[in-house]
Parts: C-alpha cells; sequence; structure tokens
C-alpha cells in the first residue's frame, strides 16, 4: 500500500516547481491563476509561495510574487559577455540601423552596446561619445568615426569611467541619440542598473540626449536592479528581442515608445 503522505508530498514539490517555472517564465504568478492552474485553493497556493520565499526562490507581492532577484548584484563584463549572445548581436545590427550620419550621438558600456560598434563600419560622418574603455577600443577601427572619451574613475568590472570628472565632461554635451543597456526594465517602475555611479551618469545622458535609446535582451525585462535611472516613460524606442514577455511589450507598445524587436 501507498504511503499517503509520501504521495502528497511528491505532488507539493512537484507543484512548487513547476510554480518556479511559471514564474522564471512570465516574472509574475497571482495566487487565484495559480489556483484554478493546479485545481487546488487558494489557501495551499499561499502556502506554497510562503514556503518558496522561505528559500529565497521567489518574492510575495499583494496576490501573489515576483521572481526573485539579487537587486544589487553586479557581474564582471566577461560573465555579462556570455548571456543570450545571439540576441545581443541581433539587437545591436538593428540599433545601427537607428543612426544617420551627421550624428553625435552617446554610446553607453555595457556588452550589448558593444554589439551595436561592430555595426559602425559604414559611417563616414559620425560623432561617438562614450565612457566605456571597451567601446572606445571597438571604435579605433573607424578612422572616420569621431570619438569623444569621458574621463573618470575606472570601473574594473563594467571597463566604464564614472564619477565626477565624467559627470562634468559630460554635461558640456547635448546629443542626437544615447544608446544605453540595462541590468533592469518593468513598465511600471522604469530602468535600472546595479551600481550608483553608473545610474547617476545614464540619468545625465538621459537629459542631454534628443532620443533615448535603450538595448536589451528580453531577459531584463520584468527586473528592478539596485539603483533607480530613470522612468519607462523618459524611452524614446527600446529595442530588444523576440521573447519579450507579452504583458510587457503591450504596456510598453501602449505608452507610446517605439518597441523593435530584433530577429
Amino acid at each position: 500500500m501507498k504511503n499517503v503522505n509520501n504521495f502528497d508530498g511528491n505532488i507539493t514539490v512537484e507543484r512548487r516547481t513547476k510554480i518556479i517555472e511559471k514564474l522564471n517564465k512570465d516574472g509574475k504568478v497571482k495566487v487565484s491563476d495559480l489556483s484554478k492552474l493546479f485545481n487546488v485553493s487558494e489557501v495551499t497556493i499561499r502556502n506554497d509561495l510562503d514556503q518558496l520565499e522561505k528559500k529565497n526562490l521567489l518574492v510575495r507581492a499583494h496576490g501573489g510574487a515576483m521572481k526573485f532577484q539579487r537587486a544589487g548584484i553586479d557581474y564582471e563584463l566577461d560573465i555579462k559577455a556570455k548571456k543570450n549572445q545571439i540576441q545581443k548581436n541581433a539587437i545591436g545590427k538593428v540599433a545601427a540601423q537607428l543612426i544617420k550620419d551627421g550624428d553625435t550621438i552617446i554610446i553607453d558600456s555595457g556588452t550589448t552596446t558593444l554589439e551595436i560598434t561592430k555595426n559602425l563600419h559604414g559611417f563616414s560622418n559620425l560623432t561617438v561619445i562614450t565612457n566605456s574603455l571597451n567601446i572606445a577600443g571597438q571604435l579605433v577601427e573607424y578612422p572616420k568615426i569621431k570619438v569623444i572619451m569621458l574621463g573618470g574613475i575606472l570601473r574594473r568590472k563594467s571597463l566604464s569611467l564614472v564619477g565626477i570628472n565624467a559627470i562634468e565632461s559630460l554635461k558640456k554635451y547635448y546629443c542626437d541619440k544615447v544608446f544605453m543597456g540595462v541590468d533592469g526594465i518593468d513598465s511600471e517602475y522604469g530602468i535600472s542598473t546595479p551600481n550608483v555611479d553608473e545610474a547617476f551618469l545614464n540619468n545625465i545622458m538621459i537629459n542631454n540626449s534628443r532620443e533615448i535609446i535603450v538595448v536589451t535582451d528580453s531577459s531584463k525585462f520584468k527586473n528592478r536592479s539596485f539603483s533607480y535611472i530613470a522612468p519607462i516613460q523618459k524611452i524614446t524606442t527600446i529595442v530588444t528581442d523576440e521573447n519579450i514577455p507579452k504583458d510587457e511589450k503591450e504596456k510598453i507598445e501602449n505608452l507610446g515608445i517605439n518597441l523593435l524587436i530584433a530577429k
């Protein structure tokens, strides 16, 4: 005869595993939806979510839960470069098509923004302002592009220059477009990054540019990183891949933000 307790325990483990899978896919879940999906009471689902929160697998929110993430984690550049590389390549190509000869643009530090610079070989009258050592290094290959490098303190994790010198340098310029990578983007919260200095500099980039173009792979949606940059309404265009969550896609389009999907 089967042990009933073991059987119930296996069902609970399987249900909670599926909850985490759904959460990782959708970014958030509702108690009412999960109750219907698994044909169990809302009390049972709340208990599931409470237990999963204790294990740091999710964060409880009103009426449901959100995906757990380490808000302040700041990955090394080489680790970031390995994530979603195919999507970043495609995003870089689409974003580069938004640039015109004669533009003065800012390209922020990051692995996705770096992909943009790999597609600038055809320009002959372009000025690029950047605080990124690796982006400046890539642009060395294009002698017809004028490169303005912001000064500042080196952040080795991102190979970017930040601090008061970078801020004062940036304040001297007003640009046609800024291309910015982010670690978190949420239609309700806005855009964010793990580092306070980067966030402050990014905010000035936004204020000193006519068009704000965010380039980000779809894994960054519904994420909120440690340092807030700006509200979503500040963005002119978002370039991402086709795996963007459906509800985020609809909210962004309803806000009138230009959304480009790289394939």
